[in-house]
């Protein structure tokens, strides 16, 4: 095989995507599809299923429910005959906050989703991607190896995804499954803008100030477009990723701070 074409995908992979129907979800699961994937994807948001007309396969289901996410496997798995790429993507924000004034439910919410939720993928996937010696690669964020003040559920869990990622890595590896961690760094889209908006309230700042004091701490003083995200995807399940395991890659322009 050529260089270049080790870098593509094959065509013909089984994918899952949790999430998968808005934001770096969605733009993941159009990559493969793209690239010539069967994709099926779950999400929360039943309107936003509706137009992901890239998937062959959308499911309503919330990774916080063991039973559904397994059943959203489970067909996903008997439909397209198999699995050989679980992306790990539904997360969320959680509160902005100190920690003494975060609300003890809004805590457990933000673990349950972010870590919890991949626990429950991977839980049921893991037998599928061991058959087809398969990719699984959990969503976590720079926010998992930096400190993350006024953030700390969201920072908390996605250092949990790291460790997640790695100890799964060592335990499948044996069996020919890799599993990697990508690290977003700020993202354009509708998430960041929520965030920078509650950061800068609790600042009592302008939104403005708080998004050039975020680029800032940025080598590239730029936000990364979704795309990018994809992108380190795809290679990460083409041939000339073949020998990546274990491993929390950062697409973030070398963010040095939160």
């Amino acid at each position: 095989m050529k260089t270049v074409d080790s870098l593509r995908p094959e065509s013909g992979l089984r994918v899952i995507v949790t999430a998968g129907a808005s934001g770096i979800g969605r733009c993941i699961g159009e990559a493969f599809a793209k690239a010539g994937a069967r994709v099926r994807i779950c999400d929360i948001d039943g309107a936003a299923l509706e137009e992901a007309d890239f998937a062959e396969g959308r499911s309503l289901c919330d990774v916080r429910d063991h039973a559904a996410v397994g059943r959203f496997i489970a067909e996903a798995a008997a439909g397209m005959g198999g699995l050989d790429v679980v992306i790990n993507n539904a997360g969320i924000a959680g509160p902005t906050a100190g920690v003494d004034e975060i609300d003890a439910d809004a805590w457990r919410q933000t673990i349950d989703v972010n870590l919890n939720g991949q626990y429950h993928v991977a839980h049921h996937a893991t037998a599928h991607l061991r058959q087809s010696r398969g990719v699984m690669i959990n969503l976590a964020s720079v926010a998992g190896r930096l400190a993350f003040a006024y953030r700390t559920p969201y920072a908390a869990s996605k250092w949990a995804v790291v460790g997640l990622t790695k100890s799964l890595a060592a335990e499948l590896g044996p069996e020919g499954v890799r599993v990697n961690a990508i690290l977003p760094g700020i993202v354009r889209g509708r998430r960041i803008e929520g965030v920078i908006r509650d950061r800068a309230a609790a600042l009592g700042i302008p939104y403005e100030e708080m998004e050039r004091r975020n680029l800032e701490k940025i080598s590239l003083r730029r936000m990364v477009d979704p795309e990018e995200i994809a992108a380190a995807a795809l290679f990460l399940c083409a041939p000339g990723g073949r020998s990546i395991t274990g491993q929390a890659i950062s697409v973030c322009g070398n963010v040095e701070a939160l």
